[in-house]
């Protein structure tokens, strides 16, 4: 194949035009190129030059070279050359882009068959120029979304959309968010024909790049490749797909390369796409990584994983295992929120496929899995991809980079402070890093490595993410409230933690430091002492308490007593409070280890008239005068018959229980008083709007009297926020006790005193 280019006559006479239409000379055209005089000249003479020149020169005068050029030269069809490469390096493309294999898998999987559609955000979500308190304004600290710190509002775009629509991109995105794969996943559509048919393409690890033997130019790396795959004339082949934009060049890990490359490698890449922009670029690197300034490039984000996104790669994932588990694994997702933060990142997702592989669960010690997500983010995803990074501080080993990321967990979590100013956290950093060994003494100095530090763990870490320009908070709250627990067990300040007892939001910080603790013994009495004394100023909920125990230790059953007590709360409080205010305290779920169904039957006289009671209660509200002239005749006769039939059919089988011969005759009156169930309606209406109420009292003195159960429990607001609380704060209490060591002896205590007033518990663990 010859070498250089040569105009037809045709062609110099377009060339001639297109001067006069640009207003240039000869001489300014080989300025405005920066080529010699001679060699515009032998253009214009219709002298053979080398074809990158010929084909510069007919840029610049916005002519097409193949319709300038002589016929002769007998250069082969673009398309047809483009197919031949193609053709050629499709098996290395499958052979380095065709697969992944990442973490603890102990094979390699097909890309194809798990790879999950990448979408991206067309602004950088750390760059918008947003104040404070417009990032937090949707948490409520009480009762916040715990998804609403990661929520984007901005548009997501399809990947291969962007790829599309941006001749030159630069992908970012937090360590583990998918861009190597989203790269080889382009690389491999484009080589089958499902993207960029007519394209070929490049891919190329920065890393493997940068640190070749020699040092390669872009091009002489590419050509060697090209050679290795079977294409002749490699140098020459590969310049004319590049520059007639035919060629997609994908640069992976740009963060990846060493800081002593760095330089070089950047330098390159700007001039080979300049060189060659006619060509389509995407590069990838980690937010934060570094300041680059590629300005022809368009950046973007790759956006965490939604709902969708999530679904489809483990159904892909266990399908490709051949286990029937992607169900369950999406249902035990969604009933844990906290692990469902981690499987918004991709790598994080892969991490719990792997683990709920073994036993189609998750681990039951949460603390243990967040560490193992925290040391895959930390060092292991780096050391399997055999990554070195430069140590901003040479002191800050990955220990103390645990250790400093729970400083700053706990100052943050402990202020309430979800996302925080940047300079915040730089004076949390230069507070640790200055009484490290060796450590800068000048403030000035200090302040520069703090800022390197925070920098180097969002970039290599992504543990801490930069929310908007100055503003960081941690990349999931699971990870805030890991660290806080961490740094807890470390200095052990349990009698503090307790103090926040009531607090919903310190919830996990207290089931995580009891799975860290090798003996949660001290942590468990100083939680149980706390929620005792609640509700200890609180005289009528500790009166009700006290029916509670009263009432539980007159049952005779096999079962635990803090059990039985736990079913009368339940049915209490679900009788008693406004349920569509108040939760529904389902304490006997919080039991469930101990609890046997065979226990309702224990409860079979109270449940059974109670509940009839309550129906009747419910019904009687629509019956009474003040309201029954807002019920149509037909819904007035309805309720009358059904209320009337359900008790008397109650009342005969509660008679036929084995009860005290007082509460049977006590009973049989009551029955006697309903109207008889072949009255005529009308009748049985007038019955229970003239007498309801009065029967209702009676029936409800009468099981006071015989069962001591029916009490009227009218707490107000106050009570019932007090009550939530201490429900609430046991049912902690019994999530740590499941979820750390205890010693038989202090589990045993704990259990048989739940649910107890204040009287009978005040000597507990003293």
């Amino acid at each position: 194949m010859a070498r250089g280019f040569k105009a037809s006559p045709e062609g110099i006479e377009k060339a001639n035009k297109a001067l006069r239409r640009n207003e240039l000379t000869q001489t300014a055209l080989a300025e405005s190129l920066e080529k010699h005089r001679s060699t515009i000249n032998k253009f214009f003479n219709r002298k053979t030059v080398d074809r990158y020149i010929f084909e510069e020169i007919c840029d610049k005068l916005n002519l097409k070279w193949n319709e300038i050029c002589e016929p002769q030269n007998n250069f082969p069809d673009i398309d047809t050359l483009v197919q031949d490469i193609r053709q050629k390096i499709k098996a290395d493309i499958e052979q380095s882009c065709g697969t992944i294999r990442v973490l603890d898998m102990t094979q390699p999987i097909d890309l194809g068959s798990i790879y999950t559609q990448v979408n991206i955000l067309e602004k950088i979500t750390g760059r918008r120029r947003l104040e404070l308190k417009k990032l937090s304004e949707d948490l409520n600290l009480e009762n916040f979304d715990r998804f609403c710190l990661n929520k984007v509002k901005e548009e997501r775009l399809e990947g291969l959309k962007a790829v599309q629509d941006y001749k030159k991109l630069m992908v970012l995105g937090k360590p583990g968010a998918g861009k190597t794969t989203f790269l080889k996943y382009l690389s491999m559509q484009c080589s089958t024909g499902g993207l960029l048919k007519n394209y070929v393409p490049i891919f190329i690890p920065l890393k493997q790049f940068a640190e070749t033997q020699d040092e390669p130019g872009l091009l002489d790396y590419i050509s060697k490749w090209l050679d290795k795959c079977g294409v002749t004339e490699a140098p020459t082949k590969v310049q004319q797909i590049l520059k007639a934009g035919r060629a997609l060049v994908l640069l992976d890990g740009l963060d990846e390369v060493r800081e002593e490359d760095s330089v070089r490698i950047i330098t390159q890449i700007q001039e080979f796409s300049q060189q060659f922009n006619s060509s389509q670029f995407v590069i990838t690197c980690r937010i934060a990584a570094r300041e680059y300034t590629f300005t022809q490039f368009t950046e973007v984000e790759v956006a965490d994983f939604e709902d969708e996104q999530i679904q489809k790669f483990a159904n892909c994932w266990f399908e490709i295992k051949r286990l029937d588990y992607a169900n369950d694994f999406i249902q035990q997702l969604e009933e844990d929120p906290q692990i469902k933060e981690l499987a918004t990142s991709p790598l994080l997702l892969t991490l719990l496929c792997l683990e709920f592989e073994d036993s189609r669960n998750f681990p039951k010690d949460r603390a243990e899995l967040y560490k193992r997500a925290t040391e895959t983010l930390l060092r292991k995803w780096d050391d399997k991809r055999q990554i070195y990074r430069q140590q901003v501080y040479k002191q800050l080993f990955v220990k103390r980079k645990e250790d400093l990321l729970s400083q700053v967990a706990f100052n943050t979590f402990s202020e309430k402070k979800y996302f925080f100013k940047q300079r915040i956290v730089e004076n949390y950093i230069a507070d640790y890093i200055s009484n490290l060994p060796d450590a800068p003494t000048e403030t000035e100095k200090l302040h520069l490595d703090s800022e390197a530090v925070l920098k180097s763990i969002e970039a290599q870490h992504g543990l801490l993410v930069e929310r908007a320009i100055g503003i960081y908070s941690f990349s999931h709250l699971t990870f805030q409230e890991y660290f806080t627990a961490r740094k807890i067990v470390s200095q052990q300040t349990l009698s503090d933690l307790v103090k926040h007892i009531t607090e919903k939001r310190w919830r996990e910080v207290f089931v995580l430091t009891s799975g860290m603790l090798s003996n949660t013994n001290e942590l468990l009495k100083l939680i149980k002492q706390q929620v005792d004394r609640i509700l200890v100023i609180d005289e009528k909920v500790q009166e009700f308490l006290a029916w509670v125990s009263r009432k539980a230790s007159s049952v005779k059953t096999s079962h635990k007593p803090a059990v039985v007590r736990a079913c009368y709360l339940n049915l209490s409080l679900n009788l008693n409070l406004n349920l569509n205010q108040y939760p529904r305290f389902n304490l006997t779920r919080d039991l469930s280890c101990y609890l046997n169904r065979d226990l309702i039957r224990d409860f079979s006289q109270d449940f059974r008239l109670n509940l009839s009671q309550n129906l009747k209660k419910d019904l009687s509200r629509y019956l009474s005068p003040d309201l029954s002239q807002d019920l149509s005749p037909e819904l007035r006769r309805d309720l009358s018959i059904y209320l009337n039939r359900d008790l008397s059919q109650d009342l005969n089988r509660y008679i036929e229980l084995e009860i005290t011969k007082g509460l049977s005759e006590a009973l049989q009156d009551l029955k006697k008083q309903l109207p008889q169930e072949d009255n005529d309606t009308e009748t049985i209406m007038y019955w229970w709007l003239e007498h309801g109420q009065s029967w209702s009292n009676q029936l409800r003195n009468v099981m006071i009297k015989h069962r001591d159960i029916a009490h009227k429990w009218e707490f107000n607001e106050e009570e019932k926020k007090n009550l939530e609380k201490y429900l609430n704060a046991n049912n902690l209490l019994l999530d740590c006790l499941d979820n750390g060591y205890v010693t038989r002896a202090v589990r045993e205590e704990i259990e048989s005193t739940l649910y107890l007033p204040f009287e009978q518990v005040k000597n507990q663990f003293q």
